[in-house]
């Protein structure tokens, strides 16, 4: 074994039994996966767990971990309950996730274990902002982010290299190279398959260690440890290691010989540090036979009290979608995890109700100071103002994204902000969607209140897994363990001749993923106040910026301080017809209704506002009275927001219908150029006006 750190006989013993709590922890597992007790996917550290055994012996209880799917070894050195652990894996409600992450999402709060993630290279950037937590709220903790070699192909790597480099992050990545990414081997996926010289192309210092010795894990550990814990910047550690195993109970493993696996195996790392404990007289037969029955009592004490547990009620099914308070908020004031385990942990509520969560949202918004003047307000202005009440309203509040400080915004929102408030509150992020969106999610769940500006719904697409997979899920997936109070801002939509790349509207996208809140202001005032409402949830929000509303104008209420985001809004009534829309076709339909009032046809315009949770409520009591609708949306008519409020009127409120639901969506084509083109291709006043038309006076009659 490596003489690199000098460990005394206890140390080296406990170096030991945690790894062969692994072995045999997983062990069981195959059984219990082979019973079909265990289900799904299930990949096994089997080989691996120096790797697990040495980082963890490096770190403290002020430290963080982000796992990947094979997070058994890291869980259990970590510290989580082995009996919660295996009552997870077996989908039970006494599971440290109430058995709703299963093996490959194990999370832990009191630990600061921010869970595996079955998503390769995805929890790179999540690491990423908790890092950037722990380097303002936690001086001297460390976040370590374990990940494969196979997710060094991944943008997301590359990107949250930069990010920690450019931010100076107390973040240790760890690299367990096992050789394959899945079935590619390391030298036919990498150029350069050595992994720890990929970090000097940004100057993060690096080394590769043997991943089969746990002493020269641990002793690397510690060295990379020691400089994170002096400001030092973050540092790379490659475990050359292997696993004995599958990657997962389903692979047949044809792309690597019996031979090279034996040939592996003499490297056994706990059959190594056994012998080497024995021959160095390190421990006595009677320790190594007392460890030995330990180990198996805990391994058997955890599987009966796995398999007595019980399954979550169906009832609860919906539970931890969304949540309604911050629950980590206690740790962060604490300055550190819990003493305790999660066992009898108090799990919090999810959102009881929609209207509750709007209203206590509501209730914790300070009023803003508004201006006596007379003037009109832009609705870009009134962005601005919101984003600089939350930056002077709450500490832990920042603004990350491209080219929000020293540019002022691509749409010049924050111009003026990063004067304000400095560099560490208006944050320039380089253009790498995916690893900004994700170190917003970090630095959510690990208590700061992000604001993430991307440049346009389109760029989003490259931000889709950590949004939807990451944000939308923790709750859930963690069983109620982490909120995720994070904002994202995006312009949205056509009409400025920028073609199709920078013109879509996505919202009808996001809106179809439970866990998110998806909000499209309209207004001034809901620009304005939004929001507030929005940084006071719990729960990820993605605001929707139609880029054709920046310039416009109106008078703001100084009576109203706050709004809320849970329901639709009538903004002109009528009896004759309903017009429901959000974003700029609000101003289009309003511009309709007056041109149909003076046909006499009174239009009643409701603003959707909020698109997740949609409220097809205040639509249907508008339809109840006009008895005709006329659904107006920028997306594409094909699996849009109003095919699914048509879908819901049609499903509640059919028999209220004197006429077939009319919808005015863009044209299924990318949006063009030529401003012909692009016209026709968007809603317009007259489309909505002749819609209106055909339902009030349909051919043939009147």
């Amino acid at each position: 074994m490596s003489e690199k750190l000098h460990l005394d006989r206890a140390a080296l013993q406990r170096l030991w039994r945690e790894m062969l709590r692994m072995r045999r922890f997983e062990a069981r597992c195959v059984e219990l996966y082979q019973a079909q007790k265990i289900k799904g996917f299930l990949h096994l550290y089997d080989g691996q767990e120096a790797v697990a055994a040495g980082v963890m012996s490096a770190l403290d209880a002020r430290d963080a971990v982000v796992a990947t799917y094979r997070e058994h070894g890291q869980a259990l050195a970590r510290g989580l309950p082995m009996r919660e652990l295996l009552a997870e894996m077996l989908g039970q409600v006494e599971g440290c996730c109430r058995g709703r992450g299963g093996s490959m999402h194990i999370f832990d709060r009191a630990r600061r274990f921010f869970g595996g993630n079955a998503i390769v290279g995805a929890g790179l950037p999540l690491a990423t902002g908790i890092a950037l937590v722990d380097q303002r709220l936690r001086p001297g903790a460390v976040t370590a982010c374990f990940f494969g070699e196979g997710a060094v192909a991944e943008g997301a790597f590359h990107e949250s290299l930069n990010l920690a480099a450019l931010w100076k992050l107390p973040l240790l990545f760890v690299c367990e190279n096992n050789g394959y990414a899945m079935g590619v081997p390391l030298a036919v996926g990498e150029s350069q398959p050595e992994i720890f010289r990929k970090a000097a192309a940004y100057r993060i210092e690096a080394e590769a260690v043997d991943g089969m010795d746990p002493v020269a894990v641990a002793a690397a550990a510690r060295r990379a440890v020691d400089r994170l814990r002096a400001g030092q910047g973050p540092y790379l550690l490659e475990c050359r290691t292997y696993r004995f195993r599958a990657h997962s109970m389903f692979d047949a493993q044809s792309y690597r010989s019996r031979e090279e696996v034996e040939a592996w195996r003499e490297r056994d790392p706990v059959e190594r540090l056994r012998v080497w404990l024995q021959a160095n007289h390190q421990i006595s037969a009677a320790e190594l036979a007392a460890i030995e029955a330990g180990v198996e009592a805990e391994v058997d004490q955890a599987q009966a009290w796995a398999e007595s547990g019980r399954p979550e009620p169906l009832a609860d099914l919906e539970r931890f979608v969304l949540m309604d308070q911050v629950v980590q908020d206690e740790a962060v004031a604490a300055g550190g995890p819990a003493a305790a385990g999660t066992s009898g942990m108090d799990v919090p509520r999810p959102a009881e109700s929609l209207s509750a969560s709007a209203a206590k949202a509501a209730q914790s918004v300070p009023g803003p100071a508004l201006s006596d003047s007379d003037s009109k307000t832009s609705y870009r202005e009134a962005c601005r103002q919101a984003i600089r009440d939350a930056l002077r309203a709450d500490p832990r509040v920042l603004l990350l994204g491209e080219d929000v400080a020293r540019y002022g915004g691509c749409y010049a929102v924050s111009k003026g902000l990063l004067d304000e408030f400095g560099p560490d509150r208006i944050v320039d992020t380089p253009l790498a969607e995916n690893a900004v969106v994700g170190a917003g999610i970090g630095a959510a769940v690990a208590g700061l209140r992000p604001i993430v500006e991307v440049m346009t719904c389109n760029f989003s697409l490259l931000a889709l897994d950590p949004i939807v997979n990451g944000a939308a899920t923790l709750a859930h997936m963690s069983g109620g363990q982490f909120a995720v109070p994070l904002v994202v801002r995006m312009a949205t939509g056509g009409g400025r001749q920028l073609a199709a790349q920078h013109s879509h509207s996505f919202e009808g996208w996001f809106a179809h993923v439970p866990g998110l809140k998806v909000l499209a202001p309209a207004t001034v005032e809901d620009a304005r106040h939004m929001l507030a409402a929005a940084l006071a949830d719990p729960n990820p929000v993605l605001l929707f910026e139609h880029i054709m509303l920046y310039a416009s104008e109106d008078w703001l209420d100084p009576s109203v301080t706050a709004v809320d985001i849970e329901r639709a809004r009538i903004r002109r009534s009528g009896g004759d017809v309903t017009i429901a829309t959000y974003g700029w076709s609000l101003s289009k339909c309003l511009q309709a209704a007056r041109q149909l009032a003076a046909e006499g046809v009174e239009a009643e315009v409701i603003d959707l506002r909020v698109l997740r949770p949609l409220d097809s409520g205040t639509v249907i009591e508008s339809l109840r009275k006009t008895h005709r609708i006329v659904i107006v949306d920028e997306g594409w008519k094909s699996g849009s927001i109003s095919a699914e409020l048509a879908a819901r009127i049609a499903e509640t409120a059919l028999y209220e219908l004197d006429a077939p639901v009319r919808r005015i969506c863009a044209r299924e084509v990318p949006v063009p150029y030529a401003e012909h083109l692009e016209a026709a291709s968007l809603p317009q006043v007259a489309d909505i006006v002749d819609a209106v038309r055909a339902l009030v006076h349909p051919a043939g009659q009147g």
